[in-house]
């Protein structure tokens, strides 16, 4: 997600999405779900430091050490996010054979590749690699731009398997793997939604005026801020579901089958 400062209204959502992220963390932590989701876990508390570096580095550093600050911080929320995604796959596929993994790997990191690299434009190559500055900064930017494109189209490839066969391997609806796994999803979806509205406007708007700019301008607010509205709504998802336990798994079924949700670390 990108937040901008100067608009009231996004403010807005900026201090709740924030407020929400907190209330998460003290669930996460309150109700001992840290524990068996510890990716997770460390996705929210970094997301929370990152708005609050973003927050405060904006607009009082110079554009340069700005610009490291804040693709740094991206390139990490990507690795942290797919390792987020690796946790909630092994936890909501728990038992599944060799082959399975297998194939379902391959499947899903192929397809997201396929939307990664068709999703354009690309940089030349001369102008990523070129000894500057500059030239890092944007490498650093392709990378979080990229990755987060990447591990939005696995969220969401995630979110249909856990959906279609998380029952089968007791991630089903009321289980918190894929509660998690279908806000994240859904946060995936809204971002790549975003992003290709966005895009397109920005290659197909026709601009005559200062009127015009203005109107395209306030619509790639709306769009931006509905996006930070979809992922607030996820974030209450997350709260509500991980302050409810799991319904108890019947005698017969924890006698022959272990519950992958559970925490064996006791």
């Amino acid at each position: 997600m990108h937040f901008h400062f100067d608009l009231s209204a996004v403010l807005i959502l900026w201090t709740l999405t924030f407020a929400a992220l907190l209330v998460l963390l003290a669930v996460l932590v309150g109700r001992e779900r840290m524990r068996r989701f510890p990716w997770f876990t460390a996705s929210i508390a970094f997301l929370a430091l990152r708005m609050m570096v973003n927050r405060l580095v904006y607009g009082h550093v110079a554009p340069i050490p700005m610009s490291v600050i804040f693709f740094a911080l991206a390139d990490l929320a990507v690795v942290i996010n797919l390792l987020v995604l690796v946790e909630m796959a092994r936890r909501g596929f728990r038992g599944a054979t060799r082959g399975k993994w297998v194939a379902g790997i391959l499947a899903t990191v192929a397809i997201a590749a396929a939307v990664v690299i068709a999703w354009g434009p690309w940089p030349a190559w001369k102008t990523v690699t070129a000894a500057s500055e500059l030239a890092r900064i944007r490498l650093m930017q392709l990378a979080s731009q990229k990755g987060d494109m990447l591990a939005a189209v696995l969220a969401v490839e995630l979110g249909f398997l856990i959906v279609l066969f998380g029952r089968r391997f007791h991630a089903g609806w009321r289980r918190h793997t894929q509660r998690i796994v279908i806000g994240l999803s859904t946060a995936a979806l809204s971002l790549l939604t975003t992003r290709a509205i966005l895009e397109y406007v920005g290659m197909h708007a026709t601009i005559h005026s200062h009127k015009d700019l203005a109107r395209i301008l306030a619509f790639q607010s709306h769009v931006a801020n509905s996006n930070s509205v979809v992922y607030l709504c996820v974030l209450i998802w997350w709260i509500a579901s991980l302050w409810a336990d799991e319904p108890q798994r019947s005698a017969d079924q924890t006698a022959t089958v272990a519950d992958p949700d559970t925490d064996h670390h006791r």
